[in-house]
């Protein structure tokens, strides 16, 4: 009998997730296409979804809070995403801003918030003061998609709002014991206390990072050599899943856990493998965690008091969105990217319904006060969307009225489109107007567009990447576009440059790569041509030193031949394993010097 019940409890259980998967994923599939074909976005179009089907509208799915909870592992694989791609060289360079504007956002949101809702309604300090810092946090699941998407993540404003929310994460641990030392409920002696907390972050951190330099590269070469691509996956997520679980386990940030294991893959030859296969994975549960919210809204509450919500969702947008905007032109951005990074950052976050549950549980807020805040957060997620197209009005209004150069949309129609007027693209415009070929110049360094100007060359205001701008140019009548810019941000990946290569192939798309790296995490790309950067330069350099040394012409031409096949065998070993030490032994040294040829 008992084993009957188990088996009917179990398939009654399977039976529940398939039709609420069924019915979440297919709500999903509907609402996302609709919203994208408004330009609304993903984001939104999960929400609504979510809303729809939850419990206080069609009720098709029951228990959201069992979805958010699994789906929260989507959060986790985005900044192990992110994490891989930024290398603790770059961590280290972006230090003042994570740091600096990160730490300078949280608290003076957190505290003018606090202020604000201690005046405005009324409460106590202790309260507005719990609910202020959760509201100060932005949304790391919305921002982040939406920089990625709009292939912003490695640009300068997109590298700034990563560092606020990285800080954000980091800055979980103290809230809550914040909240904690706040708390009207006598503490629980088995409960950690904030320096314990600080010490697990401290001790889980470095665990992460002896394991992936000791453990995981040395499991991911053991795996290339498999060539076994089922085990990629299965690590790829393990790893996420396990650092995660270490996080979880210790009471600290999940998030912050999946991102600090990327970062120490992100050298790894196997790092593009991981990401292609977790991305997947990554895009469906952080789909499900935006429905989740969605299914979260009360929208009786909402009904009951739409004043109250709507006015505090309004009020944290205007004072974050001012405060960031202030703090960014402090730290010396313009007013256009500081604008923008405060609307962008103007919403409140996945991780106040964390904080207002621990706020709830201290006695600090009633249950029903975290509802109501909790649909304050889901209605300034939503008007993200909205606010990000103010955004770009506001910088196209700004690029036209004097203070920053005309966009393409002045352009004439060209055959080809040079997207970076540095040193690299002015040569290779040269070379296309020696022979009467009509090029539209892109370029997004205000200060060359003005020294180009000096010299009576025009070239046009933009991130060349954005395929809205690309049509802009011309680019769906174009014969070549060629991105000339040096990719020192990482802009120029896969990822950004397989939707241009979709969008327009009509079109011979060619890159300059930055360096071996580069140039092979672009193989796979249907790319016309794609050119190391100081490769050929460095060639010519070794045959004139070769030259002034004695060494005949003859054999100068020789040892030039034989270095370019084995480089090229080089790439082709090195790309198709994912291991830059293959073909090692293809290389010259002090000990593999090129024969002499045969007499």
């Amino acid at each position: 009998m008992l084993m009957a019940a188990g088996t009917a409890e179990a398939a009654e259980t399977t039976g529940f997730l398939l039709e609420s998967g069924a019915v979440m994923l297919g709500t999903a599939l509907v609402f996302v296409l609709f919203f994208r074909k408004l330009g609304l976005g993903a984001t939104l179009g999960y929400i609504v979804g979510g809303a729809l089907i939850g419990p206080h509208l069609l009720s098709l799915v029951d228990d959201p809070e069992d979805m958010a909870s699994i789906s929260e592992i989507g959060i986790a694989l985005l900044l192990f995403i992110i994490g891989l791609e930024l290398n603790p060289s770059r961590l280290w360079r972006l230090r003042r801003d994570i740091f600096g504007l990160g730490l300078a956002q949280v608290v003076l949101c957190g505290l003018a918030l606090s202020l604000f809702i201690h005046l405005a309604l009324g409460i106590t300090a202790e309260a507005a003061l719990a609910i202020g810092l959760s509201l100060g946090l932005s949304s790391t699941a919305q921002v982040m998609p939406m920089l990625r998407s709009g292939g912003d993540l490695h640009t300068q404003k997109g590298e700034r709002a990563f560092s606020v929310l990285l800080f954000q994460d980091l800055s979980i641990v103290p809230l809550i014991t914040i909240i904690a030392a706040m708390s009207r409920v006598p503490p629980d002696p088995s409960d950690p206390s904030g320096l314990t907390l600080a010490l697990y972050t401290v001790g889980a951190i470095v665990a992460l990072v002896l394991a992936g330099r000791w453990v995981l590269n040395p499991l991911f070469r053991l795996i290339g050599r498999q060539g076994e691509r089922e085990l990629f996956v299965v690590a790829g997520l393990f790893t996420v899943v396990g650092a995660a679980a270490l996080m979880h386990s210790l009471g600290l940030s999940v998030a912050l856990g999946a991102f600090v294991a990327g970062v120490m893959l992100a050298e790894s030859p196997y790092r593009h493998e991981l990401e292609s296969d977790v991305e997947p994975f990554r895009s469906i549960l952080l789909g499900l965690f935006f429905l989740s919210v969605g299914m979260l809204l009360d929208l009786g509450t909402i009904a009951n008091r739409p004043l109250f919500v709507f006015g505090i969702a309004a009020a944290v947008i205007v004072i974050k969105a001012g405060i960031i905007t202030l703090l960014a032109r402090a730290f010396r951005n313009g007013w256009a990217p500081s604008i923008r990074l405060g609307l962008l950052l103007s919403q409140a976050g996945e991780f106040g319904f964390v904080l207002f549950a621990a706020a709830a549980s201290a006695r600090l807020i009633l249950p029903e006060a975290a509802s109501l805040f909790g649909a304050v957060v889901t209605l300034s997620m939503m008007a993200t969307p909205f606010l990000m197209r103010l955004a770009d009005r506001f910088e196209q209004r700004a690029a036209t009225s004097g203070g920053t150069p005309a966009g393409p949309e002045d352009s004439p129609e060209t055959s080809v489109i040079v997207v970076g007027y540095g040193r690299f693209g002015q040569t290779v415009a040269q070379m296309l107007m020696a022979k009467g070929v009509g090029v539209t110049l892109i370029d997004k360094k205000p200060q060359q567009i003005e020294q180009s100007g000096r010299f009576g060359t025009k070239v046009y205001y933009g991130d060349g990447l954005r395929l809205d701008l690309l049509r802009t140019a011309g680019a769906d009548s174009a014969r070549a576009i060629l991105f000339c810019n040096d990719n020192a941000d990482g802009a120029l990946s896969t990822r950004t440059l397989q939707p241009v290569l979709e969008s327009f192939p009509q079109a011979a798309v060619m890159v300059r790569a930055y360096d071996r790296r580069h140039l092979i995490s672009l193989d796979g790309l249907d790319l016309a041509h794609s050119q190391r950067e100081l490769f050929e330069s460095a060639v010519t350099m070794g045959k004139k030193a070769l030259k002034a040394i004695g060494i005949e012409a003859a054999e100068v031409d020789r040892v030039e031949r034989e270095y370019r096949m084995r480089d090229c065998e080089r790439l082709e070993r090195q790309s198709a394993t994912g291991d830059l030490a293959a073909g090692l032994e293809r290389s010259f040294g002090h000990d593999r010097a090129l024969p002499d040829e045969p007499g």
